[in-house]
């Protein structure tokens, strides 16, 4: 069976692709049936997959990791459809190739009465005002939009253009569709490696998947790097897999959902106290090429965010590892991360910080502005202290246990609580210290 072959366009024929074209392109799936890794949102029975053999697939954003079909699945729509095919490149195009396309999209209708499925490959670039221009062609029916996007639809597409199109969310492919991929690719005789009878050894397959990471062009462009090393009817071993590929070019998307997902991954690792995951994650990002500095920000994030008061020490040393690595850069940077990340990991942990500012915020946020007590207004000018800024102020220095009896807070707000300090690490003996100071302003 071919897994990845050649697309009918909607015109009825077949793509001619060049002997030399790459082999992911050869292969590219030219039905449903051989659309693999994909099952649960186009298995059959699925409600998208009815649509899709129906022809009534309407407007859809396929999000999802390169090299998953997305290209591939526009044009099966576009088939089924019975639609003109009309790739477009987010990245090379700006409002006036959009204006463009969809002229030629309506020209088209008119001459032959069928509309076109414009195919906007990193849809995500596209600013709001080129989005916009979508929408009008979309409500009326002159054109059906396939955008594809490695990012986050709720964060990169406009909410006019997402309420008109349906989100279809694909996952890298698993093992065992790589596997069917591969040796397919390998025994088709007309689009594949078929007529060179090559084999590939057992030992050689979860390498090149371990490679590949889920991503069939990448499997495809493996496969045919370790068989340009070979002889016809010679067997591909592990070793020739890891000559071809050298090195896999760990998955990171600069600003883009796993670049945002690596670095979660870190955070939260770190705030369950997991020393193992939050280095493996920390080594993983770096690894893939994302800007330490971005770590870095995390790890001070972390901080004051999940250790807080219950070691006040963590932020000290999360400053400090974001300030070494800037003196230092890579490689040496790593260890002062590495460092900050196990003291972090490791750290008593406290959320009481952040609570307390969201608490306070929303008590800004939702009640009477408070002007503030006389008492604490500065005073600079002699007009002010006229007016009495600053009368009944006491300088807490000038009492004898440092804490003056007075009240702070505005008179509606007194007694609330914002701050609530934990029974870890330091913020215990932070509880003993505001009892006793609260104890002081009240005079008991």
């Amino acid at each position: 069976m071919s897994l990845f072959g050649d697309v009918p366009d909607s015109t009825g024929g077949t793509p001619k692709l060049p002997p030399a074209a790459p082999l992911a392109e050869r292969m590219r799936p030219r039905t449903l049936a051989e659309y693999l890794g994909q099952d649960t949102v186009l298995g059959e029975g699925r409600a998208l997959r009815t649509a899709i053999e129906n022809g009534k697939a309407g407007s859809l954003l396929l999000w999802g990791p390169p090299g998953v079909g997305k290209t591939t699945l526009a044009r099966l729509i576009a088939g089924h459809a019975n639609l003109h095919f009309r790739p477009f490149s987010a990245v090379l195009a700006g409002v006036a190739q959009v204006r463009e396309a969809v002229a030629e999209a309506l020209e088209r209708r008119q001459q032959d009465g069928r509309a076109t499925l414009l195919f906007v490959d990193e849809i995500h670039r596209f600013n709001k005002g080129q989005q916009d221009a979508f929408l009008p062609h979309v409500e009326r029916g002159d054109l059906v939009l396939v955008g594809a996007t490695t990012e986050n639809p709720s964060f990169s597409i406009n909410g006019a253009l997402l309420s008109r199109c349906r989100v279809v969310p694909l996952q890298s492919l698993p093992d065992a569709a790589v596997v069917r991929l591969v040796r397919a690719a390998l025994a088709d005789a007309e689009r594949g490696l078929g007529r060179r009878r090559l084999q590939i050894d057992e030992a050689a397959l979860p390498r090149l998947t371990l490679l590949a990471g889920g991503d069939g062009r990448r499997a495809l462009g493996c496969l045919e790097a370790s068989a340009a090393t070979c002889l016809d009817g010679d067997t591909i071993t592990a070793a020739m897999v890891t000559e071809a590929f050298q090195h896999r070019a760990l998955q990171h998307d600069k600003d883009g959902d796993l670049h945002f997902d690596l670095l979660s991954a870190l955070h939260k690792s770190l705030r369950n106290s997991d020393v193992q995951a939050a280095i493996y994650w920390l080594a993983r990002a770096l690894e893939a090429g994302a800007d330490p500095v971005h770590a870095a920000r995390r790890l001070v994030a972390v901080a004051a965010e999940d250790v807080g008061l219950a070691d006040p020490m963590a932020l000290q040393v999360a400053v400090a590892a974001l300030h070494a690595l800037q003196f230092l850069g890579l490689p040496e940077g790593r260890l002062p991360l590495t460092e900050a990340t196990i003291y972090l990991a490791a750290a008593p942990k406290s959320n009481a910080v952040i609570q307390a500012i969201t608490a306070a915020a929303a008590a800004v946020r939702n009640g009477v502005q408070s002007p503030v007590p006389v008492h604490l207004r500065n005073a600079p000018t002699g007009l002010a202290r006229d007016l009495g800024h600053g009368d009944g102020y006491v300088y807490a220095h000038d009492t004898r246990a440092g804490v003056a009896k007075m009240e702070c807070l505005p008179p509606e707000l007194r007694g609330t609580v914002f701050f609530t300090p934990g029974e870890r690490g330091f913020e215990a003996k932070l509880r003993d210290r505001m009892a006793e100071a609260d104890r002081l302003r009240r005079g008991s």
